[in-house]
């Protein structure tokens, strides 16, 4: 909480050999690619949730990891800030970031996940292509968890 949006996203690199101006680089490549770089300077306390969350992620990313992994990444946002993060995370999967996402939303699994993995009491219930999976799923415990999510189920 005490480190600048820059700071932290700094933070993992200053443990690998990289000189402070490829650090420097780094840091603002990914901070641009999270639509943060006006916010560098301010402190987590001075950022929404969803900037927060961006700058989690422009930490994760700013050592080109071979995969990135996102726990229920949106959990704690309001509508908009979700689509926000979201957005973010769509341009990665776009640029070929390979991500392992454990989510409930599920549209945006369906326009963005390969592969998806259905899980419901800790065992796997029905995997496969995104597509198939959306479109044809094979388990009736699958078949009510999308009708359930589906953006037109009404309360």
């Amino acid at each position: 909480p005490d480190l600048t949006a820059y700071e932290n996203v700094e933070m993992p690199l200053l443990y690998h050999k990289i000189s402070q101006a490829e650090r420097h680089k780094r840091v603002m490549k990914t901070l641009g690619q999270v639509g943060l770089e006006d916010r560098m300077h301010h402190k987590p306390s001075q950022l929404s949730g969803g900037q927060q969350q961006r700058v989690a992620i422009a930490r994760a990313i700013a050592y080109n990891p071979e995969v990135v992994l996102f726990d229920e990444p949106t959990s704690a946002l309001d509508p908009r800030l979700t689509g926000e993060v979201l957005d973010v995370m769509r341009k990665l999967a776009d640029e070929g970031t390979t991500m392992v996402v454990v989510t409930h939303e599920m549209d945006f699994a369906r326009k963005v996940a390969n592969w998806v993995v259905y899980m419901e009491d800790g065992v796997i219930v029905e995997e496969g292509p995104s597509k198939e999976f959306f479109s044809q799923p094979k388990s009736e415990k699958t078949m009510a968890f999308l009708h359930m999510t589906s953006s037109d189920y009404v309360i």
